[in-house]
């Protein structure tokens, strides 16, 4: 169980509300982070300025938008049968808003700071059928006042259908995104790059200014995301005084998440071993991946030595096994932690089932898993999901019957 006292002392100073003592009698002041302080700052352009450590990557941004609620906590995870000695805490980007949660907004804030930039009215991006990243890039884009393009990847079957209003979809859809529909082989055959340049081609002769977003918005600019990410970790270290990690944990789905902690780990005082877990391609995809994210950035590193990526995808893609699903529910049930489908809830799956059969690799370490987000991606797992749950029952009201009637009859 979480205490009481290991909550706090990892928030960052810029927490989004802490309780202060007050100099006058019977009164409480409040902190607040400056993004709640101050009036108009949400939503605003602002300059940047990196961490110390990683000036000499290169190119480094200018500006940023302030899209997400940072710094998300950092608390103890009560997970079951870990190995002895080993602790896990959960780095909550689950909690960096709510159409915003997740890992996707700390790219979009650079992302859409350069779109701005370089006058784009529109924006293009592609995705799965239920993206987080396309309904984040929906709603982001959105707050910078552009419109919105997205790819969606579906299955053969529903290509011509209309793609219904379930979980992200939904989000987008309020949104007013603009949806083009491909098959998965059409996907495979053509790919991402070609299918966004297809369609910024159309859009550029209908006289928009479009701006094209890499799938997962995972490139060199984006990578920024999750290297201050590493700072804001960094900060709550030094805040919490006692807590130091040796592990990393994420889902890896498109390879930009995973780059950015793995280059901030090794750049700054963290130093610590970051694992992905591969939710769709294999270990040696995203290697090469990771390689061409942190090479865009100059940093003269290498993947295999800043990161250890793992094989979690399982039957594919955004697809779960029974079991998989389970573990989800009954983490949630466990833990209060509720996992999505797609990533962090195999990520996590897989963390445990190789503590379980390797636990000497884990025994004594304390282990930050980062909760990339996503939960609306449980709204298209309900019919898996439903076998699950039987704990429901119609109230019984016999007794209250009986006494009203008992209450008749004397009167």
């Amino acid at each position: 169980m979480v205490t009481n006292t290991s909550i706090p002392k990892l928030f960052s100073p810029h927490a989004a509300i802490r309780r202060l003592t007050s100099t006058a009698p019977n009164r409480v002041a409040f902190a607040v982070s400056p993004a709640a302080a101050q009036i108009g700052s949400f939503i605003a352009e602002k300059p940047y300025t990196p961490p110390s450590w990683a000036c000499d990557l290169s190119p480094v941004p200018s500006h940023s938008f302030t899209l997400g609620q940072f710094p998300t906590p950092i608390h103890k995870w009560n997970l079951p049968n870990l190995p002895e000695g080993t602790e896990v805490w959960i780095k909550r980007d689950d909690l960096a808003g709510m159409e915003l949660s997740g890992n996707k907004v700390r790219k979009l804030e650079f992302l859409m700071a350069d779109a701005v930039a370089q006058g784009a009215d529109c924006v293009i991006t592609v995705g799965g059928i239920q993206s987080n990243h396309c309904r984040a890039t929906a709603m982001a884009a959105k707050y910078v006042n552009l419109d919105c393009y997205l790819i969606l990847v579906t299955s053969r079957l529903l290509v011509d259908e209309d793609p219904g209003l379930v979980g992200n979809l939904l989000v987008s859809r309020l949104l007013g995104a603009h949806i083009d529909l491909v098959s998965k082989g059409e996907f495979s055959k053509i790919g991402s790059v070609a299918l966004t340049d297809l369609l910024n081609k159309r859009l550029l002769e209908k006289g928009r200014k479009p701006y094209v977003i890499s799938g997962g918005g995972s490139n060199s600019l984006g990578n920024w995301g999750y290297i201050e990410a590493v700072r804001e970790i960094e900060e709550q270290i030094q805040l919490s005084g006692d807590v130091q990690f040796d592990d990393i944990v994420v889902a890896c789905g498109s390879g930009g998440t995973v780059a950015g902690l793995a280059l901030g780990s090794q750049l700054s005082s963290l130093k610590t071993k970051v694992h992905g877990f591969s939710v769709c391609y294999n270990p040696g995809y995203f290697y090469n991946n990771v390689q061409g994210l942190i090479d865009g950035l100059q940093s003269g590193l290498n993947s295999h030595d800043i990161v250890s990526i793992e094989d979690a995808k399982g039957l594919g893609y955004a697809m779960n096994t029974a079991e998989e699903l389970k573990f989800v529910k009954d983490i949630a049930a466990a833990t209060g932690i509720v996992l999505d489908p797609v990533y962090s809830g195999k990520a996590a799956y897989r963390m445990l089932k190789d503590m379980s059969n390797n636990p000497t690799k884990w025994e004594g370490r304390k282990v930050l898993f980062v909760h990339t987000g996503g939960l609306l991606g449980l709204y298209d797992k309900v019919d898996q999901l439903s076998s699950f749950f039987g704990s429901w029952q119609r109230m019984d009201l016999e007794e209250f019957v009986h006494a009203k009637k008992a209450l008749s009859n004397v009167a």
